[in-house]
């Protein structure tokens, strides 16, 4: 227990700049207490004291505002920062060196027996105020960013932001850095960029049909100086309003 205490102690150190001492992290981190708590709990529950192992999360919750039932398995050097709001839920597989910021649901979507919540791999960093929902996977490495909405796998490595979250390959990634910067990724899982990637896409095609708009106009209107009458020739289009299919995708 003393082991494990100690590696929970060490990894608050290598994940939080703000840790001055083990006395303040053993003190003063809500995440390690609820961590310490669910061992125990999770210990209970195993062993079929199931009353008691909730009652123990419960009076945990209380202390930390962190939510984790205890049926819940979670591996080694388990990092919550901040910890406020934070739910866990039965059925919640998560790895070693997995960080959860504040705000984090790792929930359910079905109300039927089994395997109804999320598996989490090694390293894996879930940012403030994402829910990651239903039985699916988090590969291992992977980063799901702040106030992400989480309901079908992440490959191992990646990242996934937006509201459903989809997922920014390397080579993606890479293309953006050459072309716009660096995107980089911070420690709340926010990309530097923090646009929806398919909203960037759409806005990118709505800017491309005006500018190809404007120089239809122009060509016209050249057209018409030079005494060149196409009038006949042109259908009568619908009316296009970039600004409204904007507003759409903001």
């Amino acid at each position: 227990m003393f082991a494990r205490l100690r590696e929970d102690i060490r990894s608050v150190f290598d994940r939080d700049p703000a840790a001055r001492s083990a006395w303040e992290v053993l003190t003063c981190y809500p995440g390690v207490h609820a961590a310490v708590c669910h061992r125990l709990a999770h210990w209970l529950w195993g062993h079929r004291l199931r009353w008691l192992a909730r009652f123990l999360s419960h009076l945990a919750r209380i202390l930390t505002g962190i939510e984790i039932h205890p049926g819940a398995t979670i591996g080694r050097r388990f990092f919550i920062d901040h910890g406020m709001g934070v739910v866990i839920g039965e059925t919640a597989v998560i790895g070693d060196d997995v960080t959860l910021y504040h705000g984090v649901t790792l929930g359910g979507t079905s109300w039927n027996k089994g395997k109804r919540h999320p598996t989490l791999g090694n390293g894996v960093v879930v940012g403030a105020g994402a829910k990651v929902l239903g039985p699916i996977t988090v590969g291992a490495g992977a980063k799901v960013g702040s106030n992400a909405v989480v309901v079908k796998d992440v490959p191992a490595g990646a990242t996934a932001v937006g509201n459903p979250a989809r997922v920014i390959d390397g080579e993606q990634a890479q293309r953006r850095e050459e072309k716009a910067g660096q995107m980089g990724f911070s420690a709340y899982a926010i990309a530097g960029s923090q646009d929806d990637p398919l909203a960037k896409a759409i806005h990118g095609l709505l800017d491309h049909a005006v500018e190809t708009d404007r120089r239809i106009d122009a060509l016209l209107k050249k057209l018409e100086q030079t005494g060149v009458s196409i009038e006949d020739e042109l259908a009568t289009a619908d009316k296009f309003d970039p600004k409204y299919l904007s507003k759409i995708v903001d």
